[in-house]
């Protein structure tokens, strides 16, 4: 992180001029103090030269006043360190000479920077020193001073009493500025959503008349209080905001940023939270603010508990707790067990004494009021009490729970719903009813958001929900109920997006991410040591990209339906549908025909995801050129053997008829299968039957209206689209240099049919950043999904364009997903490596039957019917293609 250069850098005496007198010099002493509290960065440097002037002067009285400034604006830049010993300085001068008024100013801002230093002892000895010395003059600040360290301590109750004493009395504006701020803090922990609310808003009053450097802290209050009363969106884009007030007070951005965290895990970006989080907590060691560094490991353990990093989380909870623990703050240390017991609860390590400690932590937090902390607690508690069969004290905590969470927003509410499920482990229609209830409030959530990525990554916040309604279901429930609920919880962030705005807002940040992996690409062919900058300079650009769209609202009403049985056999017609679903490491499927709708139980997850495995290398390894004949033919004889097996464990029991036309719903880790070569029959796939029934409802468009785009650096892809395009009587063909992505993007608002032969690149990391290759660089999902580019029809005739990312929750994300989400009714496309110019056979098939009316799936059926399977580019294509959507 940048930090403003040391104000005591540089010669300042030409900017404060001469002193006529030691009166004059008193009050500039006197004036700079007031600047530096409104503007530390602007003044710190006036503060360092009135300080020499005064004692060049011997002038003690301005000499301690222009110290404890000068220290005031290195505490704001978190030099802590250097404030103390300035402050040590001025506290020996003032003493010495009876300054009883300036001493006692000196120690209560020495408090406030022992406080930051994490030794709240002397902190506590500096304001006792000062209440005995001051005489009424400057009470108001030591009695704030006391408010911070009650509020550090967990005393919240005192706390509040002298924020509310200050706000009452005639103090300065800076007083009730930060009085306000801190106090809405602490009614936000609380639950007192619309008293935080208020103060906040006073406080911002306030700021305006206190200067920049609070304009920018109550900014970044408010931006973190907004967050944690439910408003994500609005949350997220007053931390921007607030980012850019205290940069432009030129304040360091560490304890901003570590607010920001929460909003990140809310948002489950979790990634991007566990970076921040670590950087603020380097940065705050660094600068020996061991306040603030035990809450950001805090973070750092919470977060690497979440991403089911045991290791990571033990170990800074350990490092955590015990700062907490030097600091006496107790409700931080409570928060650190609560942690520190999820995981040891998650790997088993759990004690009667690891209860004892989770249910102390519960009954502190509970006790202080702060329910969003507390909610937690009970929580882990009632589960480790439940996992050492203590039913009694499981049914204690989790009802607590559960009547906490009520009033909370979503988020909250939802581990009182989670509680509540826990709790009713012997009555099923209660523990449905819990874990209905919160899936419908996450649906609410997630529709308020209008970024794809926020909605599939919401619903992580729901999964622990849906397995345990599904649970229920497959023991007790009939094979109907097991489908109903599947649709709950299975690519519900997709069937709830509505269609994108269109306009980008963002065309500068997307001409510069061209640019920037134009000579990445570059740069990775020389092997040159540019790659790495440019890795993070593209990461820069991308997170800029995506904070514009996580701040975008979602329109009210988008929650999506969950089709009921009746509704799904009239899309169907004479097809067969089969939903996988997996839980506990098992797979089953509910398969739902014309007749009757059946479960059928298909073994081992594991199994089935090695042999995917095994079958994505066997697969890749025949696009290789170069191999001899023999090698060739043991890999496809391997992919053979794997997908007979795969075949025999998800196809052979469920008894389709042969010749079928099936719709295949699979579960977030059956992604990767070629559906189209298990199967003797027509295959159409989809992320659910609720996907299903919204593509096959879309109204036809003018079938004649086909583009036809050809990217660079593939030599057989002219030749595809042109030997394509004589299948068409008037189509819309881009070649390279004329297929750029503007070029692209704008055809595609008119095009019925798409059919793109590129270059495709998965990115495992970012999944939507996956590009497709076109003449003047990459068009991400992200940049199709901003620009509202979702045609009718679209064969994406290039490598791994079907590898959709897998989330939890079943949510996956990827082109596939995206375009589905966005309004595309079907595509064809890979979910492996495919080789160049070999997909020219089955693409003039494809076209063939689609212009004589077929479905996609039919389509596709048809087409992989003509391949020389003995050609081992062609077999790869008739493995590797799948069709999606109902078109």
């Amino acid at each position: 992180m940048s930090r403003p250069d040391h104000p005591g850098s540089g010669s300042t005496a030409a900017t404060i001029g001469p002193v006529v007198d030691r009166a004059e010099m008193m009050q500039r002493a006197r004036q700079v103090f007031r600047d530096v509290v409104a503007d530390p960065t602007a003044f710190g440097a006036l503060a360092v030269g009135i300080a020499q002037q005064a004692r060049a002067a011997d002038h003690l009285e301005a000499l301690v006043l222009a110290l404890r400034a000068q220290a005031w604006s290195e505490r704001a830049r978190l030099g802590n360190q250097r404030a103390k010993e300035l402050l040590d300085d001025a506290a020996r001068i003032a003493r010495r000479a009876g300054f009883d008024e300036g001493l006692s100013k000196v120690l209560a801002t020495r408090a406030a920077v022992n406080q930051e230093l994490g030794r709240l002892i002397p902190a506590q000895r500096d304001l006792d020193a000062a209440a005995r010395l001051d005489q009424g003059i400057d009470a108001a600040e030591i009695v704030f001073q006391q408010a911070i360290l009650y509020q550090n301590l967990g005393k919240l109750s005192q706390a509040r009493e002298l924020y509310r004493r200050i706000l009452a009395d005639d103090a300065s504006v800076v007083l009730r500025t930060k009085s306000a701020n801190n106090l809405a803090i602490i009614e936000s922990q609380r639950g007192n959503r619309d008293e935080a609310q208020q103060l906040i808003g006073l406080a911002a009053s306030l700021a305006t008349k206190a200067g920049p450097h609070l304009i920018g802290i109550v900014a970044s209050s408010r931006a973190w209080i907004t967050t944690t009363n439910g408003r994500l969106t609005q949350g997220i884009a007053e931390f921007v905001e607030a980012a850019r007030l205290l940069d432009i007070a030129g304040l360091p951005l560490a304890e901003h940023y570590l607010e920001y965290v929460d909003a990140l895990a809310d948002l489950r970006l979790l990634p991007e939270a566990v970076d921040v989080a670590v950087r603020a907590a380097d940065d705050f060691d660094e600068h020996g603010i061991r306040l603030m560094h035990a809450e950001a490991l805090f973070r750092v353990a919470r977060l690497a508990a979440l991403r089911g990093d045991d290791g990571a989380a033990v170990a800074a909870g350990v490092r955590a707790r015990a700062l907490f623990d030097e600091q006496r703050r107790l409700p931080w240390r409570a928060r650190t067990d609560v942690v520190v017991g999820d995981v040891e609860l998650r790997t088993g390590r759990i004690t009667p004494q690891v209860l004892a400690v989770s249910r102390r932590a519960a009954a502190l937090l509970d006790r202080m009021g702060l329910v969003s902390y507390a909610i937690d607690a009970h929580l882990t508690a009632g589960r480790i009490a439940q996992a050492l069969d203590r039913p009694v004290v499981a049914r204690t905590n989790l009802r607590r729970a559960e009547a906490i969470g009520r009033d909370l927003p979503v988020l909250l509410r939802l581990k009182g719903r989670l509680a509540g499920a826990l709790d009713a482990q012997q009555d099923d229609g209660a523990r449905l009813a819990h874990c209905r209830a919160g899936l419908q409030d996450l649906a609410r959530h997630r529709a308020a958001f209008s970024s794809l990525e926020l909605r599939v990554l919401a619903s992580g916040h729901g999964a622990e929900l849906g397995r345990l309604g599904l649970r229920v279901l497959l023991r007790h429930g009939t094979s109907t109920q097991v489908f109903d609920w599947m649709e709950r919880t299975r690519a519900a962030a997709l069937v709830a997006v509505e269609p994108a705005a269109g306009g980008s807002g963002i065309d500068d940040e997307l001409s510069e991410l061209r640019v920037v992996q134009t000579d990445l690409a570059e740069a990775q062919q020389q092997d040159v040591d540019q790659v790495g900058a440019l890795l993070v300079r593209q990461r820069v650009i991308e997170d800029r990209i995506r904070r514009v769209t996580w701040s975008r609202p979602g329109r009210a009403g988008t929650a999506g339906g969950v089709p009921s049985i009746a509704e799904v056999r009239r899309g169907l017609a004479d097809r067969i549908l089969v939903e996988f679903g997996a839980l506990d490491g098992e797979v089953f499927a509910v398969v739902v025909d014309q007749r009757k709708t059946r479960l059928v139980t298909l073994g081992p997850l594991a199994d089935i995801q090695e042999q995917v495995t095994h079958l994505q290398f066997g697969l890749r390894s025949l696009t290789r050129r170069g191999r001899p004949a023999q090698s060739l033919a043991a890999y496809r004889a391997g992919i053979t053997r794997r997908l007979t097996a795969l075949g025999s464990r998800l196809m052979v029991p469920l008894r389709l008829p042969t010749g079928s036309s099936v719709v295949v719903s699979p579960a977030g880790g059956l992604q990767r299968i070629p559906w189209s070569a298990l199967h003797d029959g027509p295959v159409a796939v989809v992320p659910a039957a609720s996907m299903w029934n919204r593509t096959n409802r879309s109204p036809s468009a003018n079938d004649s209206a086909a583009l036809l785009i050809a990217g660079p650096q593939l030599p057989g892809a002219v030749d595809e689209v042109d030997r394509v395009g004589r299948s068409y009587r008037s189509p819309t063909v881009l070649r390279p240099p004329d297929s750029t992505i503007d070029a692209v993007v704008a055809a595609m608002a008119g095009a019925d049919l798409v059919h793109l032969a590129c270059h495709g690149r998965l990115r495992s990391d970012n999944p939507a950043f996956s590009s497709l290759q076109l003449q003047d660089g990459l068009l991400t999902l992200h940049e199709m999904e901003i620009r509202g580019v979702a045609p009718q029809r679209i064969i994406l005739a290039a490598c791994d364009s079907a590898a959709d990312a897998v989330y939890e929750g079943n949510e996956v994300l990827g082109f596939v997903s995206a375009l589905l989400a966005r309004g595309s009714r079907a595509l064809v496309a890979s979910i492996a490596v495919v080789p160049d110019a070999a997909s020219v056979p089955l693409m003039l098939s494809l076209h063939e039957r689609l212009r004589n009316g077929d479905s996609f799936g039919d389509a596709l059926f048809a087409a992989r019917s003509t391949l020389d399977t003995e050609d081992p580019r062609e077999f790869v294509n008739w493995c590797s293609f799948n069709a999606y959507g109902a078109a």
